[in-house]
C-alpha cells in the first residue's frame, strides 16, 4: 500500500513543475505582444546606433512587432543605461549597453544613477570593436610596435596620444599600453576621431589606440600606419596588421570595445532567453556579418551567463586601466 501511495503521489508532486515550465514556454512564445523599443546611449549616426538599427530591423521582421530605436545620448552612455535600468521590466524595453557601464563607469564616476550589478538583466553580447594602434606616416618613423616604443623612449617629453574623450576605451587602452611599455604619454582628449585624425596628420598628436572603424580610410590611403590591433586575432580586412601580442607589445594586453543587449532587471527569464535566441539567429546572417565587418565590428551572440562571465573576466583589466589613466568624472 505504501508503495502504491508513493507512486500515485509522484504525478501530483511533478504537476507544479510541469505547469511552471508550460507557463514559461507560453510566455516566451507570446513575446512580444506589443511594439519594442531599443535605447542607445549615443547620438544617431555612430557605430553603436547604426548596428543597433540593423539588428532592430531584423528583430522586427522575426517577431512581427515594430522595434523602435530611441537615442538617449550623454555621459558616455550612462543616460541611456539609466533609462533602461529604470524602465518597466515587461520585456518591451531593450538597451544597447556598452561594456563601459559595468566595467569602467563604477571606477570612473564618483556616483552613478544606476547599479550595474543589479539593475540589468543581461541577454547577450552583440558585437565588439578592436582598437588599432596608429601613427601618422609623415611624422612618426616607426613601422612596428617595437620601433614605436624605441622611438618614443628617445623623446624627453614622451609622446602625445589622442582619444575621443576621458574614460573612453581608446583613452584607457592607450594609457595602459604606454605605461606597460615604459613610455611617457600625454593624453589629448577630443570629441571623436573626426577631430583626432586631423591633429595626428598635422603632427600635433603622435599616437592613438582608437576604434579601427574610424581609421580604415586614412590607413588605406597611406596617411596613417597601423602598427597592431588590440584584439586576440588579426582583423579579417587587414590581415597584414599583427595583434599587439604578435608585434611584441606588453604581455597580456588584449582589449576591445564590446556591447551587450539587456533588459531592465526583473524581466521574466523566458523573455530574456527568447531574445538571446533571436540575437543568435540575427547575428549568424552572412550578410549582416559582412556589413558589420566593413564597419570594423565583429558580431557576437551568447547567453546571460556568458555576459556575466566576461564581465568578471575583464573586471580587473579595466579597473587597472582607469587607475593608470588617473581619470575621474563627477
Amino acid at each position: 500500500m505504501l508503495r502504491r501511495r508513493t507512486l500515485l503521489a509522484v504525478p501530483a508532486l511533478a504537476a507544479p513543475a510541469v505547469l511552471a515550465r508550460s507557463a514559461h514556454a507560453q510566455q516566451a512564445r507570446n513575446w512580444p505582444d506589443r511594439p519594442l523599443r531599443v535605447i542607445v546611449g549615443f547620438p544617431p549616426g555612430g557605430s553603436l546606433d547604426v548596428l543597433t538599427r540593423l539588428m532592430a530591423e531584423r528583430l522586427s521582421a522575426r517577431v512581427g512587432q515594430p522595434v523602435v530605436v530611441e537615442n538617449r545620448p550623454g555621459a558616455a552612455g550612462n543616460i541611456g543605461a539609466d533609462a533602461v535600468a529604470k524602465a518597466a521590466p515587461d520585456g518591451t524595453t531593450i538597451g544597447t549597453i556598452p561594456f563601459i557601464a559595468p566595467l569602467v563607469a563604477p571606477h570612473l564616476y564618483r556616483s552613478l544613477p544606476f547599479n550595474p550589478e543589479r539593475d540589468f538583466a543581461w541577454v547577450s553580447e552583440v558585437w565588439e570593436f578592436p582598437n588599432v594602434a596608429v601613427v601618422p606616416t609623415q611624422h612618426v618613423p616607426a613601422r612596428t610596435i617595437a620601433e614605436f616604443i624605441a622611438w618614443a623612449k628617445t623623446r624627453p617629453q614622451g609622446v602625445s596620444y589622442g582619444s575621443p574623450g576621458v574614460g573612453t576605451s581608446p583613452h584607457l587602452s592607450a594609457a595602459l599600453f604606454l605605461q606597460r611599455a615604459g613610455v611617457r604619454g600625454e593624453h589629448v582628449p577630443f570629441r571623436g576621431a573626426a577631430q583626432t585624425i586631423p591633429a595626428m596628420l598635422s603632427g600635433d598628436v603622435h599616437f592613438a589606440l582608437d576604434n579601427l572603424a574610424s581609421y580604415v580610410p586614412v590607413i588605406q590611403e597611406g596617411r596613417m600606419r597601423a602598427l597592431a590591433v588590440t584584439s586576440a586575432e588579426r582583423w579579417p580586412t587587414m590581415p597584414d596588421v599583427p595583434t599587439l601580442q604578435e608585434a611584441g607589445g606588453p604581455a597580456g594586453f588584449t582589449a576591445v570595445s564590446w556591447s551587450i543587449w539587456a533588459f531592465p532587471n526583473g524581466t521574466p527569464a523566458p523573455i530574456v532567453e527568447r531574445l538571446a535566441s533571436e540575437i543568435a539567429a540575427i547575428n549568424s546572417s552572412p550578410a549582416l556579418i559582412e556589413r558589420a565587418r566593413t564597419m570594423g565590428a565583429k558580431l557576437l551572440a551568447s547567453t546571460p551567463d556568458a555576459v556575466r562571465a566576461r564581465i568578471e573576466r575583464e573586471r580587473a583589466l579595466w579597473r587597472e586601466m582607469v587607475e593608470v589613466s588617473g581619470a575621474r568624472m563627477e
